[in-house]
């Protein structure tokens, strides 16, 4: 660890340790309402780190512009969100990108030099703030939590076109910048292995496994089903690539070619495809049994999974949806809840036997499933019991939080920072003698 000493008087002063700092950056959702980022920071702070996390505002919490939440500094900035396609997002990300780097130098001006940076994406610009911080010998981690190529062909289906070859170039650059990769999977680390070129030792799998002793079951609430036998909960962002729109489609036929009536839908959250989505209920006339109560607290959250008989993860297949980990079927599983998925390979990688699998984008064998694990209610606390198992074991946080503490080691290494320093010396020389 780090000293600092000073002398007075010709004598050398104590030596005391300089406690190791982290900056984490993210741009998707503010924090601690972004789960991930929130566990990963109180790992680091519970192993000793001053941690401090660069988020945006939240709309109706998290909405302080500086918090000081359970030992994690937390430094937030407005942020409008995109609209209008392409354009929309890189004046959204332009402006992340200015706040962030000068929340960034402000820090580093009244508190001195960060370990490690930590950048989380979307977007993958944020490498550019962690070249700023190199000077200062930072060490840059990697926390990849989307394929952002991937989601701009799920996002906007203009194929690869210019744009997207330069999606492409800024994710390699961030490759490039970082000394450790994070990654929430095995197909993300094959992914950073092959495309990103990066030394197995430099990739981490850190999963997105909820903390059990948040997700826990609570007492029913049976006023959530709005007088109906059985509660259908989607829990999580509602954008082009998540699939709400195939789940509403899925209950309409659930309605209208099984003759169902016997249910009541909530969809937990928010995001792009929300004012649209509820006008689609409209459109299938499903206002009598769907409902949208937005993004909800852990107080609302809670009784609405404790409820669900059948939990929803609509997600249609896409190269990002089936290589990527949906943290909702994770949620389900801690709360001991059934799935009914699209047969993507990483949900079944994390729910195994806990969800039942449709093929790809058939909305009609998505509504069967449905149907037939509400009239089974011995298999859904079967599958129940086998989701929280998975979460609670192979799965869990514990594993995680081992993963992501060996990955700061490997960045703080004394070796890795000696050839850092080498390459940079070596940087300056060719400058210099090109110039």
């Amino acid at each position: 660890m780090a000293v600092h000493g000073d002398k007075s008087g010709g004598r050398a002063a104590r030596r005391t340790p300089v406690r190791r700092r982290a900056l984490i950056l993210v741009e998707n959702l503010s924090v601690p309402f972004d789960r991930r980022v929130w566990q990963e920071s109180t790992v680091l702070r519970d192993a000793g780190w001053e941690v401090h996390v660069i988020c945006p505002q939240g709309e109706k919490n998290d909405t302080e512009a500086e918090a000081f939440i359970d030992g994690v500094a937390i430094h937030r900035y407005p942020l409008n969100a995109a609209s209008g396609g392409p354009r929309g997002y890189l004046a959204e990300y332009g402006s992340a990108l200015w706040h962030t780097a000068r929340i960034a130098r402000r820090l580093v001006r009244e508190h001195g030099p960060f370990h490690v940076v930590h950048a989380c994406n979307p977007p993958d610009l944020l490498f550019l703030v962690a070249r700023m911080l190199r000077r200062h010998g930072t060490r840059f981690v990697f926390d990849q939590h989307d394929l952002v190529p991937e989601l701009y062909l799920s996002r906007f289906g203009r194929g690869e076109d210019l744009l997207y070859r330069c999606v492409r170039r800024v994710e390699r650059a961030t490759y490039d910048t970082a000394d450790v990769v994070i990654v929430t999977n095995e197909s993300y680390r094959d992914i950073a292995l092959s495309r990103g070129a990066k030394n197995p030792e430099d990739v981490f799998v850190v999963r997105s496994a909820p903390a059990t002793d948040r997700f826990r079951p609570v007492p029913e609430q049976p006023e959530l089903k709005r007088g109906k036998q059985h509660l259908l909960v989607y829990l999580g962002v509602m954008g082009p690539q998540d699939g709400v729109d195939y789940a509403l489609r899925s209950l309409a036929k659930l309605r209208d070619e099984m003759g169902r009536h016997d249910w009541h839908a909530a969809f937990l959250g928010d995001g792009d495809m929300f004012d649209s989505l509820v006008r689609m209920v409209a459109e299938l006339g499903l206002e009598d049994r769907v409902e949208f109560p937005g993004r909800v607290l852990d107080d609302r959250l809670l009784p609405y999974l404790s409820t669900a008989d059948v939990c929803l993860a609509p997600d249609p297949y896409s190269p990002l949806n089936d290589r990527s980990t949906m943290n909702k079927v994770m949620e389900y599983m801690a709360m001991s809840r059934p799935t009914v998925s699209f047969d993507l390979h990483e949900s079944r990688v994390s729910a195994g036997d806990a969800a039942l699998f449709a093929p790809c984008d058939d909305e009609s064998a998505f509504a069967k499933l449905i149907a037939q694990l509400l009239d089974d209610p011995e298999e859904r606390a079967r599958m129940g019991e086998i989701g929280r198992e998975r979460v609670a074991g192979q799965l869990s946080w514990d594993h995680s939080r081992t993963a992501l503490l060996a990955a700061y080691d490997a960045a703080c290494a004394p070796e890795r920072m000696r050839r850092a320093s080498l390459i940079r010396r070596l940087g300056r020389r060719t400058d210099k003698e090109g110039s």
